[in-house]
Protein backbone atom coordinates (compact mmCIF):
# COMPACT_ATOMS: atom_id res chain seq x y z
CA UNK A 1 0.00 0.00 0.00
CA UNK A 2 1.35 3.42 -1.00
CA UNK A 3 -0.27 6.78 -0.28
CA UNK A 4 1.90 8.71 -2.72
CA UNK A 5 1.71 9.40 -6.41
CA UNK A 6 4.42 7.85 -8.55
CA UNK A 7 7.39 10.03 -9.47
CA UNK A 8 5.92 10.54 -12.95
CA UNK A 9 2.55 11.53 -11.46
CA UNK A 10 4.24 13.94 -9.05
CA UNK A 11 6.05 15.66 -11.92
CA UNK A 12 2.86 15.75 -13.96
CA UNK A 13 0.92 17.25 -11.04
CA UNK A 14 3.55 19.95 -10.53
CA UNK A 15 3.58 20.91 -14.21
CA UNK A 16 -0.23 20.91 -14.24
CA UNK A 17 -0.40 23.03 -11.08
CA UNK A 18 1.92 25.62 -12.56
CA UNK A 19 0.02 25.71 -15.84
CA UNK A 20 -3.39 26.34 -14.32
CA UNK A 21 -2.04 28.76 -11.71
CA UNK A 22 -0.49 30.89 -14.43
CA UNK A 23 -3.08 30.48 -17.19
CA UNK A 24 -6.46 29.90 -15.47
CA UNK A 25 -6.39 31.50 -12.04
CA UNK A 26 -5.85 35.05 -13.37
CA UNK A 27 -8.94 34.78 -15.62
CA UNK A 28 -11.46 32.78 -13.56
CA UNK A 29 -13.39 35.88 -12.47
CA UNK A 30 -13.45 37.12 -16.04
CA UNK A 31 -14.83 33.74 -17.18
CA UNK A 32 -17.66 34.09 -14.68
CA UNK A 33 -18.36 37.72 -15.54
CA UNK A 34 -18.32 37.22 -19.32
CA UNK A 35 -19.93 33.75 -19.29
CA UNK A 36 -17.27 32.51 -21.66
CA UNK A 37 -14.08 30.43 -21.54
CA UNK A 38 -11.59 32.11 -23.89
CA UNK A 39 -10.71 30.07 -26.95
CA UNK A 40 -7.06 30.99 -26.51
CA UNK A 41 -7.08 29.29 -23.12
CA UNK A 42 -8.78 26.19 -24.52
CA UNK A 43 -6.09 26.00 -27.19
CA UNK A 44 -3.43 26.19 -24.49
CA UNK A 45 -5.13 23.33 -22.64
CA UNK A 46 -5.13 21.33 -25.85
CA UNK A 47 -1.45 22.03 -26.45
CA UNK A 48 -0.67 20.69 -22.97
CA UNK A 49 -2.50 17.46 -23.77
CA UNK A 50 -5.32 17.96 -21.25
CA UNK A 51 -8.12 17.62 -23.81
CA UNK A 52 -8.75 14.05 -24.90
CA UNK A 53 -6.55 12.97 -22.03
CA UNK A 54 -8.16 9.50 -21.92
CA UNK A 55 -8.39 9.12 -25.69
CA UNK A 56 -6.03 6.95 -27.70
CA UNK A 57 -2.84 8.32 -29.18
CA UNK A 58 -4.16 7.00 -32.47
CA UNK A 59 -6.56 9.96 -32.51
CA UNK A 60 -4.12 12.43 -30.96
CA UNK A 61 -5.11 11.81 -27.34
CA UNK A 62 -2.79 11.41 -24.37
CA UNK A 63 -4.00 7.89 -23.51
CA UNK A 64 -3.31 8.70 -19.86
CA UNK A 65 -4.43 6.87 -16.74
CA UNK A 66 -7.65 7.85 -14.99
CA UNK A 67 -5.64 8.95 -11.97
CA UNK A 68 -3.89 11.41 -14.29
CA UNK A 69 -7.26 12.68 -15.53
CA UNK A 70 -8.35 13.19 -11.91
CA UNK A 71 -5.19 15.18 -11.16
CA UNK A 72 -6.10 17.60 -13.96
CA UNK A 73 -9.67 17.91 -12.67
CA UNK A 74 -8.42 18.72 -9.17
CA UNK A 75 -6.04 21.41 -10.41
CA UNK A 76 -8.75 22.97 -12.59
CA UNK A 77 -11.10 23.09 -9.59
CA UNK A 78 -8.39 24.82 -7.56
CA UNK A 79 -7.87 27.57 -10.10
CA UNK A 80 -11.41 28.17 -11.35
CA UNK A 81 -13.62 27.78 -8.31
CA UNK A 82 -16.69 28.62 -10.41
CA UNK A 83 -16.17 25.08 -11.79
CA UNK A 84 -17.13 26.21 -15.31
CA UNK A 85 -13.75 25.14 -16.69
CA UNK A 86 -14.08 21.90 -14.74
CA UNK A 87 -17.40 21.20 -16.46
CA UNK A 88 -15.84 21.86 -19.85
CA UNK A 89 -12.97 19.51 -19.07
CA UNK A 90 -14.72 16.63 -17.34
CA UNK A 91 -17.71 16.40 -19.71
CA UNK A 92 -15.36 16.30 -22.70
CA UNK A 93 -13.14 13.78 -20.94
CA UNK A 94 -15.78 11.29 -19.79
CA UNK A 95 -18.01 11.39 -22.85
CA UNK A 96 -15.12 11.68 -25.29
CA UNK A 97 -13.93 8.39 -23.82
CA UNK A 98 -17.39 6.83 -24.28
CA UNK A 99 -17.49 8.12 -27.85
CA UNK A 100 -14.20 6.43 -28.66
CA UNK A 101 -15.21 3.19 -26.97
CA UNK A 102 -18.56 2.76 -28.72
CA UNK A 103 -18.62 4.86 -31.91
CA UNK A 104 -17.92 3.58 -35.39
CA UNK A 105 -14.41 4.21 -36.70
CA UNK A 106 -15.58 6.86 -39.15
CA UNK A 107 -17.10 8.93 -36.33
CA UNK A 108 -14.08 8.53 -34.09
CA UNK A 109 -11.70 9.63 -36.82
CA UNK A 110 -13.77 12.73 -37.50
CA UNK A 111 -14.51 14.03 -34.02
CA UNK A 112 -11.90 12.85 -31.50
CA UNK A 113 -8.94 14.63 -33.15
CA UNK A 114 -11.02 17.82 -33.06
CA UNK A 115 -11.78 17.28 -29.38
CA UNK A 116 -8.07 16.83 -28.67
CA UNK A 117 -7.26 20.10 -30.49
CA UNK A 118 -9.94 22.05 -28.64
CA UNK A 119 -12.01 22.42 -31.82
CA UNK A 120 -14.99 20.32 -30.72
CA UNK A 121 -17.05 19.69 -27.61
CA UNK A 122 -18.40 16.23 -26.77
CA UNK A 123 -21.32 16.49 -24.34
CA UNK A 124 -23.99 14.36 -22.69
CA UNK A 125 -27.68 14.78 -23.47
CA UNK A 126 -29.85 12.86 -21.02
CA UNK A 127 -32.08 14.97 -18.74
CA UNK A 128 -35.58 15.86 -19.90
CA UNK A 129 -38.16 18.38 -18.63
CA UNK A 130 -40.00 15.52 -16.90
CA UNK A 131 -36.93 14.55 -14.88
CA UNK A 132 -33.31 13.47 -14.85
CA UNK A 133 -32.69 10.92 -12.11
CA UNK A 134 -35.13 8.35 -13.51
CA UNK A 135 -33.25 7.78 -16.76
CA UNK A 136 -35.41 4.80 -17.71
CA UNK A 137 -38.45 7.09 -18.01
CA UNK A 138 -37.06 9.33 -20.78
CA UNK A 139 -39.55 10.10 -23.55
CA UNK A 140 -37.33 11.18 -26.45
CA UNK A 141 -37.63 8.60 -29.23
CA UNK A 142 -35.61 7.57 -32.27
CA UNK A 143 -37.65 5.77 -34.94
CA UNK A 144 -35.96 4.07 -37.88
CA UNK A 145 -36.67 5.54 -41.31
CA UNK A 146 -34.69 3.86 -44.07
CA UNK A 147 -31.03 4.28 -43.16
CA UNK A 148 -31.79 7.17 -40.81
CA UNK A 149 -33.42 7.61 -37.43
CA UNK A 150 -36.03 10.30 -36.73
CA UNK A 151 -35.69 11.88 -33.30
CA UNK A 152 -38.51 13.58 -31.38
CA UNK A 153 -38.49 14.89 -27.84
CA UNK A 154 -37.00 17.45 -25.48
CA UNK A 155 -33.78 17.58 -23.46
CA UNK A 156 -32.93 20.17 -20.81
CA UNK A 157 -29.96 21.40 -18.72
CA UNK A 158 -27.55 20.30 -21.44
CA UNK A 159 -24.01 21.67 -21.14
CA UNK A 160 -21.98 22.83 -24.12
CA UNK A 161 -24.60 23.29 -26.85
CA UNK A 162 -23.50 26.84 -27.63
CA UNK A 163 -19.89 25.69 -27.72
CA UNK A 164 -20.78 22.94 -30.23
CA UNK A 165 -22.74 25.29 -32.48
CA UNK A 166 -19.93 27.87 -32.46
CA UNK A 167 -17.22 25.27 -33.12
CA UNK A 168 -18.01 21.59 -33.70
CA UNK A 169 -18.75 18.39 -31.84
CA UNK A 170 -21.90 16.68 -30.70
CA UNK A 171 -23.94 15.19 -27.89
CA UNK A 172 -23.95 11.64 -26.60
CA UNK A 173 -27.73 11.33 -26.41
CA UNK A 174 -30.09 8.86 -24.76
CA UNK A 175 -33.23 7.99 -26.74
CA UNK A 176 -35.89 5.31 -26.65
CA UNK A 177 -35.72 2.94 -29.64
CA UNK A 178 -38.05 0.41 -27.99
CA UNK A 179 -40.13 2.41 -25.49
CA UNK A 180 -42.03 -0.64 -24.25
CA UNK A 181 -38.80 -2.13 -22.85
CA UNK A 182 -38.09 0.85 -20.53
CA UNK A 183 -34.35 1.05 -19.76
CA UNK A 184 -33.69 -2.01 -21.95
CA UNK A 185 -35.11 -0.05 -24.87
CA UNK A 186 -32.73 2.91 -24.58
CA UNK A 187 -30.10 3.46 -27.24
CA UNK A 188 -27.19 5.88 -27.33
CA UNK A 189 -26.64 8.14 -30.33
CA UNK A 190 -23.96 10.69 -31.05
CA UNK A 191 -25.80 13.72 -32.41
CA UNK A 192 -23.71 16.22 -34.42
CA UNK A 193 -26.32 18.92 -33.76
CA UNK A 194 -24.54 21.59 -35.80
CA UNK A 195 -25.15 19.47 -38.90
CA UNK A 196 -28.73 18.44 -38.11
CA UNK A 197 -32.03 20.12 -38.94
CA UNK A 198 -35.24 20.64 -36.99
CA UNK A 199 -33.64 21.28 -33.60
CA UNK A 200 -34.78 24.25 -31.53
CA UNK A 201 -32.28 25.58 -29.00
CA UNK A 202 -33.08 27.79 -26.01
CA UNK A 203 -30.33 28.97 -23.68
CA UNK A 204 -30.92 28.89 -19.93
CA UNK A 205 -29.39 31.39 -17.50
CA UNK A 206 -27.74 29.67 -14.56
CA UNK A 207 -26.82 31.35 -11.27
CA UNK A 208 -23.30 29.92 -11.44
CA UNK A 209 -20.63 28.19 -13.55
CA UNK A 210 -21.68 30.60 -16.28
CA UNK A 211 -18.54 30.05 -18.36
CA UNK A 212 -20.21 27.16 -20.13
CA UNK A 213 -23.65 27.24 -21.72
CA UNK A 214 -26.75 25.37 -20.55
CA UNK A 215 -29.58 24.68 -22.97
CA UNK A 216 -33.00 23.27 -23.71
CA UNK A 217 -33.23 21.27 -26.96
CA UNK A 218 -36.38 20.38 -28.88
CA UNK A 219 -36.08 17.69 -31.54
CA UNK A 220 -38.92 17.80 -34.06
CA UNK A 221 -38.56 15.07 -36.69
CA UNK A 222 -34.81 15.63 -36.63
CA UNK A 223 -33.01 12.97 -38.67
CA UNK A 224 -29.62 11.42 -38.04
CA UNK A 225 -27.78 8.75 -39.98
CA UNK A 226 -27.64 5.21 -38.67
CA UNK A 227 -23.85 5.41 -38.43
CA UNK A 228 -24.21 7.66 -35.37
CA UNK A 229 -25.54 4.84 -33.17
CA UNK A 230 -23.10 4.11 -30.34
CA UNK A 231 -22.58 0.42 -29.65
CA UNK A 232 -25.59 -1.86 -29.97
CA UNK A 233 -29.20 -0.76 -30.20
CA UNK A 234 -31.12 -0.91 -26.91
CA UNK A 235 -27.95 -1.13 -24.80
CA UNK A 236 -27.47 2.61 -24.44
CA UNK A 237 -28.58 2.74 -20.82
CA UNK A 238 -25.59 0.66 -19.77
CA UNK A 239 -23.12 2.68 -21.85
CA UNK A 240 -24.51 5.89 -20.33
CA UNK A 241 -24.17 4.56 -16.79
CA UNK A 242 -20.52 3.83 -17.56
CA UNK A 243 -20.03 7.42 -18.68
CA UNK A 244 -21.77 8.84 -15.62
CA UNK A 245 -19.63 6.68 -13.33
CA UNK A 246 -16.45 8.11 -14.84
CA UNK A 247 -17.78 11.68 -14.89
CA UNK A 248 -18.76 11.54 -11.21
CA UNK A 249 -15.20 10.81 -10.15
CA UNK A 250 -13.98 13.82 -12.11
CA UNK A 251 -16.76 15.94 -10.60
CA UNK A 252 -15.57 14.89 -7.15
CA UNK A 253 -11.94 15.68 -8.04
CA UNK A 254 -12.97 19.14 -9.26
CA UNK A 255 -14.92 19.82 -6.06
CA UNK A 256 -11.92 18.59 -4.08
CA UNK A 257 -9.70 21.15 -5.81
CA UNK A 258 -12.25 23.88 -5.22
CA UNK A 259 -12.48 23.03 -1.49
CA UNK A 260 -8.68 22.98 -1.19
CA UNK A 261 -8.38 26.38 -2.83
CA UNK A 262 -11.03 27.93 -0.62
CA UNK A 263 -9.66 26.51 2.63
CA UNK A 264 -6.16 27.71 1.73
CA UNK A 265 -7.52 31.19 1.11
CA UNK A 266 -9.36 31.04 4.42
CA UNK A 267 -6.31 29.90 6.38
CA UNK A 268 -4.23 32.77 5.03
CA UNK A 269 -6.95 35.24 5.99
CA UNK A 270 -7.60 34.08 9.57
CA UNK A 271 -3.88 34.00 10.39
CA UNK A 272 -3.59 37.69 9.51
CA UNK A 273 -7.02 39.14 10.37
CA UNK A 274 -7.12 40.42 13.94
CA UNK A 275 -10.05 40.96 16.27
CA UNK A 276 -9.83 42.01 19.92
CA UNK A 277 -6.06 42.20 19.70
CA UNK A 278 -5.20 38.79 18.23
CA UNK A 279 -5.52 36.78 15.01
CA UNK A 280 -8.99 35.30 14.68
CA UNK A 281 -7.34 31.91 13.96
CA UNK A 282 -6.77 31.71 17.72
CA UNK A 283 -10.50 31.63 18.45
CA UNK A 284 -12.00 28.17 18.74
CA UNK A 285 -15.11 29.33 16.90
CA UNK A 286 -12.89 29.72 13.85
CA UNK A 287 -10.23 27.10 14.52
CA UNK A 288 -12.48 24.12 15.25
CA UNK A 289 -14.57 24.37 12.04
CA UNK A 290 -11.27 24.74 10.16
CA UNK A 291 -9.86 21.55 11.66
CA UNK A 292 -13.02 19.62 10.85
CA UNK A 293 -13.12 20.80 7.25
CA UNK A 294 -9.39 20.28 6.74
CA UNK A 295 -9.66 16.71 8.03
CA UNK A 296 -12.63 15.93 5.81
CA UNK A 297 -10.86 17.38 2.77
CA UNK A 298 -7.82 15.18 3.40
CA UNK A 299 -10.01 12.09 3.92
CA UNK A 300 -12.02 12.90 0.80
CA UNK A 301 -8.85 13.19 -1.25
CA UNK A 302 -8.06 9.56 -0.44
CA UNK A 303 -11.57 8.53 -1.45
CA UNK A 304 -11.48 10.38 -4.77
CA UNK A 305 -8.11 9.02 -5.79
CA UNK A 306 -9.06 5.50 -4.74
CA UNK A 307 -12.06 5.79 -7.07
CA UNK A 308 -9.79 6.97 -9.90
CA UNK A 309 -7.26 4.22 -9.08
CA UNK A 310 -10.05 1.62 -9.26
CA UNK A 311 -10.90 2.74 -12.81
CA UNK A 312 -7.33 1.97 -13.85
CA UNK A 313 -7.44 -1.34 -11.97
CA UNK A 314 -10.66 -2.23 -13.77
CA UNK A 315 -9.09 -1.48 -17.16
CA UNK A 316 -6.37 -3.98 -16.21
CA UNK A 317 -9.08 -6.50 -15.18
CA UNK A 318 -7.93 -6.46 -11.55
CA UNK A 319 -11.23 -5.38 -9.94
CA UNK A 320 -14.94 -5.68 -10.74
CA UNK A 321 -16.87 -2.77 -12.22
CA UNK A 322 -19.23 -2.65 -9.24
CA UNK A 323 -16.33 -1.48 -7.06
CA UNK A 324 -15.75 1.44 -9.42
CA UNK A 325 -19.46 2.27 -9.36
CA UNK A 326 -19.58 2.22 -5.55
CA UNK A 327 -16.56 4.43 -5.00
CA UNK A 328 -17.64 6.79 -7.78
CA UNK A 329 -21.01 7.28 -6.09
CA UNK A 330 -19.37 7.71 -2.68
CA UNK A 331 -17.09 10.40 -4.07
CA UNK A 332 -19.91 12.24 -5.82
CA UNK A 333 -22.12 12.03 -2.72
CA UNK A 334 -19.47 13.51 -0.44
CA UNK A 335 -17.41 16.07 -2.34
CA UNK A 336 -20.00 18.60 -3.62
CA UNK A 337 -21.46 18.78 -0.10
CA UNK A 338 -18.01 19.22 1.42
CA UNK A 339 -17.03 21.90 -1.08
CA UNK A 340 -20.29 23.74 -0.39
CA UNK A 341 -19.78 23.54 3.37
CA UNK A 342 -16.20 24.76 2.97
CA UNK A 343 -17.02 27.84 0.95
CA UNK A 344 -19.91 28.78 3.25
CA UNK A 345 -17.71 28.49 6.36
CA UNK A 346 -14.82 30.45 4.85
CA UNK A 347 -17.20 33.18 3.70
CA UNK A 348 -18.35 33.49 7.33
CA UNK A 349 -14.74 33.96 8.46
CA UNK A 350 -14.53 36.98 6.17
CA UNK A 351 -17.66 38.58 7.59
CA UNK A 352 -19.12 41.31 5.37
CA UNK A 353 -16.19 40.94 2.98
CA UNK A 354 -17.34 37.37 2.30
CA UNK A 355 -20.58 38.74 0.83
CA UNK A 356 -18.79 40.86 -1.75
CA UNK A 357 -17.98 39.93 -5.33
CA UNK A 358 -14.56 41.51 -4.88
CA UNK A 359 -13.48 38.65 -2.60
CA UNK A 360 -14.60 36.10 -5.19
CA UNK A 361 -15.78 33.29 -2.93
CA UNK A 362 -19.39 33.77 -4.02
CA UNK A 363 -18.30 32.51 -7.45
CA UNK A 364 -17.44 29.19 -5.84
CA UNK A 365 -20.69 29.10 -3.89
CA UNK A 366 -22.77 29.64 -7.02
CA UNK A 367 -20.73 27.15 -9.01
CA UNK A 368 -20.66 24.20 -6.62
CA UNK A 369 -24.41 24.39 -6.08
CA UNK A 370 -24.78 22.90 -9.55
CA UNK A 371 -23.15 19.65 -8.46
CA UNK A 372 -24.70 19.77 -5.00
CA UNK A 373 -28.21 20.08 -6.43
CA UNK A 374 -27.88 17.32 -8.96
CA UNK A 375 -25.65 17.61 -12.03
CA UNK A 376 -24.25 14.13 -12.82
CA UNK A 377 -26.65 12.65 -10.25
CA UNK A 378 -28.35 13.89 -7.08
CA UNK A 379 -27.10 13.05 -3.60
CA UNK A 380 -30.03 10.73 -2.97
CA UNK A 381 -29.38 8.84 -6.21
CA UNK A 382 -25.76 8.38 -5.10
CA UNK A 383 -27.06 6.94 -1.81
CA UNK A 384 -29.30 4.52 -3.69
CA UNK A 385 -26.35 3.37 -5.80
CA UNK A 386 -24.14 2.90 -2.75
CA UNK A 387 -26.92 1.03 -0.94
CA UNK A 388 -27.42 -1.24 -3.93
CA UNK A 389 -23.74 -2.11 -4.09
CA UNK A 390 -23.46 -2.65 -0.33
CA UNK A 391 -26.74 -4.49 0.33
CA UNK A 392 -27.52 -6.07 -3.03
CA UNK A 393 -29.96 -5.34 -5.88
CA UNK A 394 -32.90 -6.85 -3.98
CA UNK A 395 -32.81 -3.87 -1.59
CA UNK A 396 -33.13 -1.04 -4.12
CA UNK A 397 -36.16 1.10 -3.24
CA UNK A 398 -37.56 1.39 -6.77
CA UNK A 399 -38.13 -2.34 -7.23
CA UNK A 400 -41.05 -4.28 -5.75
Amino acid sequence: MDFEFSEVEKMFKEVTRKFFESELKPIYKKIDQQSYIPKEFIKKMAKQGYLGILNSQKYGGSEASFVTAAIVAEEIGKNDISLATAVFYLVNTAWGYILEKYAKEEIKEEFIPKLVKGEAFIGICSTEPTGGSDVASIRTTAIKKGTNYVINGEKIYISGVKEILENDGGLVTLVKTKPELKHRGISLFFLPIKRMKNIEVSYLENMGRTGISTSLLRFKDSEVEEKYILGNLNEGFYYAMEGFTLARILVAASCLGMAESVIEQGIEYIKNREAFGKPIAKYEGIQFPLTELYTLIEASKLLVYKAAWLVDKYKNKEVEWKEVVKFSAMSKMLLPQLALNTVLEVMKWHGALGYTKELGLEIGLRGVLSYYLGAEGTTNIMKIIIGREVLGKEFVPYKE
